[in-house]
């Protein structure tokens, strides 16, 4: 009898002995090692996270692509001289060499890291608020107007943030011999323009990021959700961190692709007004036309749109996982059950 005891005691707890190996092994498939414990979601802790892999997420991939964002900006702004991408980067290097590539980059750097805090920060804010304003069973039966509003309401504070290094940089990148950067071109932008001037381009903007950034949340989120549903076959939950990562780069690209096409006219007016002082949108479209104003620099901004925005959710998602925090996106919640 004794024996048999210990025999049961045994596989009492085999059990959870192979669960906990089996839930090891899973962790270890993952190449970034997550703390063991986990934030509270919608505590002010998560709303830090979010702020923080924003900071990351945006400033660093918009400074990564300062060449394409720099060649960019001169065929918008002088189209007879930089014709194409190709003849673009080859005047960029004879006139300024391979250093004039990355002209700007700690405007784009501050700016964009400024924006990716309020962009990321506030959308998981008020994606939460208007949840809750219209009901458990309203949000999900109404999911892609709350992904609309959030990313809508975080974008209006965060291109307030961006816009005056988003100026600046412009200037510095498309009129060589203005300023070498931020340090020197911010001054003189500032006593050219006056302080105002630096928010002069600020309406073009919110007509730019605005649409983008609904389309990139909203498109992302829904992307996520059919990739899980239709191309995955198993939930979310079971999947490993690294797969998880890579549908939010693969729904990153696609909805990057989409906010290039709808924002770019509004890029096109940005660039132009904030190079030349004094001038209007009419301007801009009389110089442009309206062909020039929706397809001029077109696929080179879908090219880095898309790998930015791409990058942009990958490194975001990584930094949600790294602190404990489940990726962006999935399966849509069931309602909760009426009392």
């Amino acid at each position: 009898m004794g024996v048999s005891k210990d025999r049961q005691r045994q596989s009492l707890v085999q059990v959870p002995s192979f669960v906990y190996s089996q839930t090891q092994t899973a962790v270890r498939s993952f190449p970034i090692e997550a703390p063991k414990e986990k934030i509270k979601m919608y505590s002010p802790a998560f709303y830090a996270a979010c702020t923080a892999g924003g900071i990351l997420s945006c400033g660093l991939t918009h400074m990564a692509v300062t060449p394409l964002d720099l060649v960019k900006c001169n065929m918008q702004i002088d189209p007879a001289k930089y014709k194409n991408i190709s003849s673009g980067f080859g005047i960029l290097l004879k006139e300024q060499g391979v250093k004039g590539f990355f002209r700007g980059w700690v405007p784009t750097l501050l700016g964009y890291s400024a924006q990716g805090a309020c962009k990321f920060g506030f959308y998981e804010f008020f994606k939460k608020y208007y949840s809750d304003k219209v009901g458990a069973e309203n949000a999900v039966k109404y999911k892609t107007f709350i992904y609309l509003a959030g990313s809508a309401s975080a974008e209006v504070i965060a291109d307030i943030a961006l816009c005056p290094m988003e100026a600046v940089k412009v200037r510095v990148q498309t009129q060589p011999g203005f300023a070498r950067g931020l340090s020197d071109g911010l001054p003189k932008f500032v006593k050219s323009e006056g302080p105002l001037g630096l928010y002069k381009g600020l309406v073009p903007l919110w007509g730019r990021q605005i649409p983008y950034t609904m389309m990139k949340f909203a498109s992302f989120e829904t992307i996520v959700e059919m990739l899980y549903k239709y191309a995955i076959p198993r939930p979310k939950e079971q999947c490993s961190k690294s797969l998880q990562l890579g549908v939010s780069f693969a729904g990153g690209y696609v909805a990057g692709v989409l906010c290039a096409v709808v924002s770019h006219p509004a890029d096109n007016l940005v660039s132009f007004l904030n190079n030349a002082k004094g001038a209007t949108a009419g301007d801009a479209v009389r110089q442009l036309g309206l062909w020039g104003l929706f397809t001029r620099g077109l696929p080179l901004r879908i090219v880095m749109i898309g790998t930015l925005t791409g990058s942009q959710w990958g490194i975001y998602d990584a930094f949600k996982v790294f602190v404990g925090l489940p990726t962006t996106g999935g399966a849509t919640p069931a309602p909760a059950a009426s009392k």
